[in-house]
């Protein structure tokens, strides 16, 4: 036997001994004779290793920094990261693990805005009054409140405590007056939190339940008289909201009017939706007091039940205001007195653009008052008037003023008994519109 066990046998070929050789000394598959890690890497694994007692980041270079997002756990506290680590890899990685659908391009192509804005909405939506701690809100808000610039709150959960009943015969006499013993709020409290997103600019809101199967009940669907005054007062503190949507809430004409009130003389406050809710006249009055005092560029009433006395304030207020660009009012009970009286602002305002009046049961009058706009007014570039019985006398006033008209670039006259030769007619000069219009871009687009 040879001396040593594992000198090269007198039967063995060259080949044979080295694999053998290699079985022998390669013990672990991954490491190599030709590779010894460089002093430098080495200090970076370390990094990594004791990176929430000791977070070093902006002393590295940009390709060190690199080397951490990549590797870096994404179970790291925020504590740690939210503040510290840029937007990139790192924060990619945090999406991914969390969330199976990420499109960033939803979120301005950044992965850290993603991440808090999606991180705070699951807190919100999952946020059950008088159970869940408001300290998990507020545990994020240092964390987020430089990231989070949208919210798009699609459930708010009711509380689970139900107010004290009556105390039976003689127990209600021994009750104070002021003794309560319902929740403190029966949705969530956005005053709590909407003054402290200091980059918040959109804000969507429905009030339901999402998934809530056998257990249904109407209060799930609703916003209370607490929520909205809660959520009025917030709204006023949050200076730099751009766009409110509250929709497919039951906010009817009292909750409407308490909103706006807060609402008047918002700094920012660019857009507001309120489709899909049961506002009447007496909300639209509000409305029409907001759009004078303020400087909203796109309202959305769509589905409510605002008549003619409702369309006659937002139409006053229209006749005077010079900022917005694009008023929906589909689906209400405007009829012809309300139609013709938003038609007749229209010839004292030049700044709308946008202009949707479908679903309201007009007819032709109403058509024929608007043709004198399509006549005069040069800012109006689309309009929608379908699923209205304009008729005959309707279709042929929008088709004479149609042939006068080159700004309008898009319109809808779909199912309003206007007949198809006229209609084609005013597809056909549409068309002609927009072609000039875009020409007319392409030549700018060169001069430029």
């Amino acid at each position: 036997m040879s001396k040593f066990p594992y000198a090269p046998g007198p039967n063995l070929n060259p080949a044979e001994d080295c694999r053998r050789t290699r079985r022998i000394v390669a013990e672990d598959p991954d490491w190599s004779l030709a590779v010894v890690p460089c002093l430098s890497n080495l200090c970076l694994r370390s990094i990594l290793r004791n990176f929430e007692e000791n977070p070093i980041f902006e002393e590295l270079t940009p390709t060190q920094k690199d080397f951490i997002q990549e590797r870096l756990s994404p179970s790291q506290p925020l504590r740690v990261t939210a503040n510290l680590i840029s937007d990139g890899v790192y924060w990619k990685r945090c999406c991914e693990q969390e969330w199976d659908l990420c499109d960033v391009s939803n979120y301005g192509h950044s992965w850290k805005r993603m991440f808090f804005e999606r991180r705070m909405e699951s807190i919100i939506e999952l946020f059950i009054p008088d159970v869940t701690e408001p300290k998990t809100v507020l545990e994020m808000v240092p964390h987020c409140r430089n990231y989070v610039k949208r919210l798009d709150i699609s459930q708010l959960l009711p509380s689970i405590k139900e107010p004290q009943k009556e105390k039976e015969e003689y127990g209600s006499e021994w009750a104070s007056d002021t003794e309560y013993d319902g929740p403190s709020m029966d949705h969530f409290d956005f005053g709590i939190l909407l003054d402290k997103l200091t980059s918040l600019e959109e804000l969507h809101l429905v009030y339901r339940v999402k998934q809530c199967g056998m257990n249904f009940e109407w209060k799930m669907f609703e916003m209370t008289d607490r929520d909205c005054e809660s959520l009025a007062k917030a709204l006023k503190s949050c200076k730099t909201l751009k766009l409110l949507r509250l929709h497919q809430s039951h906010v009817e004409d009292r909750k409407c009017r308490l909103l706006v009130k807060y609402l008047l003389d918002h700094p920012s406050l660019r857009e507001l939706d309120f489709s899909h809710n049961l506002i009447g006249d007496r909300g639209a009055r509000a409305i029409g007091k907001l759009l004078t005092r303020s400087k909203l560029e796109i309202l959305n009433m769509c589905d409510n039940d605002i008549r003619e006395p409702g369309a006659k304030a937002i139409a006053h207020a229209l006749s005077k205001n010079s900022t917005l660009l694009s008023l929906n009012l589909r689906l209400n009970r405007l009829r012809d007195e309300g139609g013709q009286a938003i038609c007749k602002a229209l010839l004292n305002n030049n700044t709308l653009c946008h202009l949707h009046l479908g679903g309201n049961e007009v007819t032709g009058p109403t058509a024929i008052t608007f043709s004198k706009v399509l006549s005069n007014n040069n800012s109006l570039k689309s309009f929608n008037l379908s699923c209205n019985n304009l008729g005959d006398d309707g279709g042929r006033a929008l088709e004479e003023a149609m042939s006068h008209n080159s700004s309008v670039t898009e319109c809808d006259i779909r199912l309003t008994e206007v007949d198809e030769q006229i209609v084609s007619y005013i597809n056909q000069v549409v068309w002609t519109n927009r072609s000039l219009q875009q020409k007319k871009q392409a030549e700018e687009k060169k001069t430029k």
